[in-house]
């Protein structure tokens, strides 16, 4: 291990044995931090599942379904005198549609306009540095923009290889810190939390303290059904689907009734979608609305409705509705 990654290991023990600020301190204006940190990665290494481990809720959607991200989250906690406003972007790769580019695009920019950039890679693939990451790595040199390296899923690979991993990725690219951590189970995510918070500048929070993200929650209620659909139908249908929140009713008694359209572009991915006698977009309804009463903590009426929209993924409309930047 580096002399500077056993100086990081240092610094967090010691910030560990001092502990953060205690819940509902004050913090003086003059002692705040805030900064903005992009998470960046190849697809499916974890990003999502960091974000809503560094925040404590679901922000984020996830799959096994590689790309599942698509436009960018904000996930904000305050660790100890700092705001931390954490980006979610879509995985970094080799575009070919035009959702792709708008994927890849939205990630770049996540990334340009962060104070710090989080570099995170799967440690368990069995070819971490594939060329997606060697992309990553080639345009983080290009930038110069300070970044950290984060090596997920370390509970699944050997210490050997693990450290070797390191090694080799801090010789690619000068990394002012790096971390090994299980996104999943949580082991390490309070470190880094915590060095995080002393990297980013002395400035006032942007953000109210009890906000944890910028998401609209018609979006995010969109998100967790779309989470749905990829997880149920895995390898049945492709990506071109989408889903869009057009109906949110508020009743008195606290719960709410949303009615959602999931878009797809041609009748046999509709007949996909539906299964047999409906029982497919029953199933995908029933595990929405219950992820759905979990993040919000209240009871949903969830209707789903499936239409057919040719070339979606040629629509500037659509890509507005999902917080993407269409690519001409």
């Amino acid at each position: 291990m580096s002399e500077s990654m056993a100086a990081d290991e240092e610094l967090l023990a010691e910030d560990a044995e001092e502990g953060g600020s205690e819940e509902g301190v004050a913090v003086d204006e003059a002692d705040r931090r805030c900064g903005f940190i992009a998470l960046v990665g190849a697809p499916n290494v974890g990003k999502s599942t960091l974000l809503n481990a560094l925040v404590g809720t679901k922000l984020s959607i996830v799959s096994p379904k590689v790309q599942t991200t698509r436009a960018r989250v904000l996930g904000i906690i305050i660790e100890g005198t700092s705001q931390l406003v954490f980006v979610d972007t879509p995985g970094i790769f080799a575009p070919r549609r035009r959702l792709d580019r708008a994927m890849v695009a939205a990630a770049w920019q996540g990334a340009n306009d962060a104070d710090l950039v989080v570099v995170l890679v799967d440690a368990a693939r069995r070819h971490p540095m594939d060329a997606d990451t060697r992309g990553i790595l080639t345009r983080m040199t290009q930038s110069g923009q300070p970044a950290v390296l984060v090596l997920n899923k370390v509970d699944l690979i050997r210490r050997d290889r693990l450290f070797a991993l390191a090694e080799k990725l801090n010789h690619e690219l000068p990394f002012v810190a790096t971390f090994m951590i299980s996104a999943l189970t949580g082991d390490g995510v309070a470190d880094l939390r915590l060095d995080l918070s002393r990297r980013v500048e002395l400035g006032p929070w942007l953000f109210p303290e009890d906000q944890l993200s910028d998401i609209p929650l018609r979006l995010l209620a969109s998100e967790i059904t779309r989470e749905q659909v990829f997880i149920q139908l895995q390898q049945e249908l492709p990506y071109a689907s989408t889903v869009e929140t057009e109906e949110w009713q508020e009743f008195d008694d606290g719960s709410v009734r949303i009615g959602q359209v999931i878009f797809v572009e041609r009748d046999s991915q509709k007949a996909i979608v539906l299964g047999r006698g409906g029982s497919r977009i029953k199933q995908i309804g029933i595990d929405a609305r219950k992820e759905l009463e979990k993040v919000m903590d209240r009871r949903v009426h969830l209707g789903l409705f499936v239409k057919v929209r040719d070339n979606w993924g040629d629509d500037p409309d659509r890509y507005q509705a999902i917080g993407l930047e269409f690519q001409r």
